[in-house]
């Protein structure tokens, strides 16, 4: 079975799917492995790297053609401009494994599935015992949530610890995190390393034990958040009344502090609004506001004046806000070797014997099943019925009218 490597080729990517470290492993499982020439270069993995572990360098038509099982970061329909032209490639027969945005583009993920190639999809991957070290998902936000920091840190007209000098006293940064999942106790204890004093919030009770073991203080709001989490651990979507009163609440802690890094992703659903323009104009002069839940194509994060891979200066006091969309990117080498480890876990779940075995019976498999035999076939992506499209519309119009109050 033949394991293809390509360059990827959405904009600003330097992520690699396999680094040369994983090669050894899957050449035991008895996969022979395949790369587009320079497929590792933006990730600091040279050509040589790769032919040492055994991998045979080729052209990147070769590599879709000759694959068996295609591995990539960025799938087309997580890159459907520049994947489009990779699509004539496809066909039965070929196993694709990336990440897909399975609740974004709906006609890339239907020119995808139309091409007959089984797709599965790492975001999609179930959050359970066995699939810890096949998450993609946690290992990119690790990556996400320390380089948030160091971007705030280096964009703050301040530094971030105390510091007693015969100048006088310093007082340390203030930074407040939003969302204590993977990326937002990253943040935590990146913020907390470099000397800042941190508070934390989320809407799940239960991380506060987490969040206070990193050092810093756990917000608590007088809110009543039922069942805000979950099966698979995620923070679920409240309704519009919950986050207007999570907003009043917060105002204050956003006023003081000199850095707000927002994580509050709901999966398959829109960013919550949790900041709004006069809380971000309320902030001190030129303070920082990173917002990771901030998507490309979207309108906004968590925050009001969020645009995706923009900054945004506010007049009133200079605050900056920005929506990243791809920091795992900056740290490419890293999140490349953390990527492909996962990944290379969850090949070596695949292959029995040297050939792919998708059993529908595995929980792993079935849930990251995304498209076979021409078909969209994961249960909740297989129909876009008209409820949920009116549901997505509802939504966006409810996001418009709090942004105008």
């Amino acid at each position: 079975m033949i394991v293809g490597l390509v360059k990827e080729s959405y904009p600003g990517e330097r992520r690699v799917a396999l680094t040369p470290a994983a090669l050894p492993l899957l050449k035991k499982a008895g996969l022979e492995v395949i790369a587009q020439s320079n497929a590792g270069d933006s990730a600091g993995f040279p050509d040589s790297e790769y032919q040492a572990k055994g991998a045979q360098l080729v052209s990147r038509n070769e590599v879709l053609s000759r694959s068996d099982l295609l591995c990539q970061v960025r799938t087309s329909s997580a890159n459907p401009r520049e994947g489009r032209s990779d699509l004539p490639h496809f066909r039965r027969g070929l196993t694709v494994i990336g990440l897909c945005d399975p609740f974004g583009d709906r006609n890339a993920i239907e020119a995808l599935a139309a091409t007959g190639a089984r797709v599965l999809a790492l975001e999609l991957m179930p959050r359970i015992t066995r699939a810890q070290s096949m998450d993609v998902l946690s290992s990119q936000a690790t990556v996400a949530g320390y380089k948030a920091v160091l971007l705030a840190a280096g964009l703050l007209p301040r530094m971030f610890p105390m510091m007693m000098t015969a100048a006088g006293t310093i007082t340390p940064a203030r930074v407040f995190v939003i969302g204590a999942g993977v990326a937002g106790l990253q943040a935590i204890a990146s913020a907390r390393r470099l000397g800042a004093v941190v508070q934390a919030y989320d809407v799940r009770p239960a991380v506060k034990e987490q969040v206070e073991s990193l050092g810093a203080r756990f917000v608590q709001l007088p809110l009543e958040a039922g069942q805000a989490e979950d099966k698979g651990g995620y923070a679920k979507a409240m309704d519009e009344s919950f986050y207007r009163r999570q907003r009043e609440l917060m105002a204050k802690v956003v006023a003081e502090s000199d850095v707000v890094i927002s994580t509050a992703a709901v999966p398959g659903a829109k960013a919550p609004l949790l900041i709004t323009a006069d809380m971000v104009r309320s902030m001190p002069a030129r303070s920082v506001i990173i917002d990771l839940a901030a998507r490309p194509g979207t309108d906004g994060g968590n925050c009001e004046l969020t645009k995706p891979d923009e900054t945004v200066t506010v007049s009133q006091n200079h605050a900056l806000v920005l929506g990243p969309t791809n920091l795992p990117a900056a740290a490419a080498q890293t999140a490349s070797q953390m990527f492909a480890r996962n990944l290379t876990s969850f090949l070596l779940h695949l292959v029995k014997d040297g050939k792919l075995n998708i059993d529908p019976v595995d929980e792993i498999t079935r849930e990251t099943l995304l498209c076979s035999d021409g078909e969209i076939v994961h249960p909740r992506l297989r129909q876009a019925p008209q409820a949920d499209r009116q549901e997505n519309l509802t939504q966006r119009r409810e996001g418009a009218k709090a942004q105008s109050v």
